[in-house]
């Protein structure tokens, strides 16, 4: 028998079943509690929760002496709801029921929201706030610039939530656990196995650019330190002899360029219009711009993380960037775009420095002083059609992975919403 259905007058929940109740979350849940920690001090061992380690139901506990106890940190006891306010933490679901703390509370990062259940089943409003549409209103609350942004508390404390009767809930949260285990189950055997044809991707490529692809063959000291075995053929060489450094400054009406680890050279409008992130573009002092040329390399200032890229493209781009200009003699740039975006090359390049940080500029020095070689053309060009097709295919397998890990988070997504809404019934084997 269907249930009979009423509606919510609350346009983003709909209806919702005749005898749920709408009450807002602060009438059924402590929101930022407080707990006694009169008896604490800098010595005492404490539970501590960095947001980071909050990843979808569950956290990693650090059982430590903090050393000091500042009023900012966000305070917890056992079966509080822990949650991120901070995007994109928050919209990916980072949050978790406090169990099992070893002195029954804990201190977290001051990026934490904090609930104690009063009227509301707790596990019910852990399912509660994952529904996607309470995610979709809490984030168009969200304030800050860039990247950062935070959910308005008052949001959070004022929102109106559906509640069933009390067995409901119960039946609900026991039904959600059981199917949601076994989703998390199979999402984490799908993101083990993406992460394992992403180390044989780059297995493959470390294996090609630094021992070549042509079977067992004489190898000799390379005197390279980040890769110290080389075949006979191959030869070390400073690497200002393969790439100079280009100086031009941006030609008038030039487009503009970004570098991005993730997708490489692109045209800002591109790129703004692909990741809907917004980044500065030059209306005026053009001369603070610099020239890119099709077949430059560009060090960016996230080089030490991801390598050197490469650009396709003409256009201008900001001065923090540093142009490579290669010596098309020596270099055929389809493999050292290979040997440049490799792990090896890359751990190289972060030895240059003492300080890597995000925002941390790289320069020619940091480039020149990690020593390459030189590889015949002709086996630049095996080794670079190689990779374009061994990789292509590992690319293949790695994102037909990732679009079923899509499917399933959807799925866990739409199963959570349609059960805490009321839209679908709990089977009756769920009964308390």
């Amino acid at each position: 028998m269907a249930t009979e259905m009423k509606d919510s007058e609350i346009e983003w929940i709909g209806e919702i079943p005749k005898e749920w109740e709408i009450r807002r979350i602060k009438y059924v849940a402590e929101f930022e509690p407080k707990c006694n920690t009169n008896e604490l001090n800098a010595n005492s061992i404490v539970t501590y929760l960095p947001m980071e380690c909050l990843k979808n139901g569950y956290f990693v506990r650090r059982e430590q002496n903090l050393g000091y106890l500042p009023n900012s940190l966000t305070h917890f006891q056992e079966n509080d709801i822990v949650m991120a306010k901070v995007t994109p933490c928050f919209e990916n679901g980072n949050i978790a029921i406090m169990q099992k703390l070893q002195s029954g509370f804990g201190l977290g990062s001051s990026e934490l929201f904090v609930l104690r259940c009063k009227k509301v089943n707790t596990h019910y409003l852990f399912w509660w706030l994952q529904n996607r549409a309470f995610v979709l209103q809490a984030c168009s609350t969200m304030t800050g610039t860039g990247g950062l942004k935070r959910i308005s508390p008052y949001f959070i404390k004022n929102c109106v939530m559906h509640m069933p009767p009390k067995v409901e809930q119960i039946r609900i949260s026991n039904f959600l656990y059981t199917q949601c285990t076994e989703l998390d189950n199979v999402l984490e055997k799908t993101r083990e196995s993406i992460e394992e044809y992403k180390k044989l991707k780059q297995a493959v490529i470390t294996q090609a650019v630094t021992k070549g692809i042509r079977g067992d063959r004489e190898m000799k000291d390379s005197g390279i330190k980040w890769n110290d075995k080389i075949p006979v053929e191959w030869s070390g060489i400073n690497p200002k002899a393969l790439f100079k450094q280009r100086k031009d400054k941006a030609f008038e009406g030039e487009k503009q360029l970004t570098a991005s680890q993730q997708h490489g050279i692109m045209y800002q409008s591109d790129y703004m219009g692909l990741t809907g992130t917004k980044v500065v573009t030059v209306e005026k002092d053009f001369d603070i711009l610099k020239h890119v040329e099709a077949g430059d390399f560009v060090i960016s200032m996230r080089s030490f993380q991801g390598g050197l890229e490469y650009s396709e493209l003409s256009g201008s781009i900001s001065s923090a960037y540093v142009m490579l200009v290669p010596n098309l003699e020596l270099v055929y740039p389809r493999f050292y775009r290979w040997l440049l975006k490799s792990e090896v090359y890359i751990r190289a390049l972060q030895s240059t420095s003492n300080m890597v940080r995000d925002g941390q500029a790289m320069r020619y020095s940091n480039f020149s002083q990690v020593r390459l070689y030189i590889v015949p053309m002709k086996e630049q060009e095996e080794i670079a059609r190689y990779l374009d097709e061994k990789c292509a295919v590992i690319d293949a397998l790695i994102t037909k992975k990732e679009h079923y890990l899509s499917e399933i988070e959807n799925y866990k997504k739409s199963l959570i919403y349609e059960y805490v809404t009321g839209k679908k019934e709990v089977p009756q084997q769920y009964q308390v």
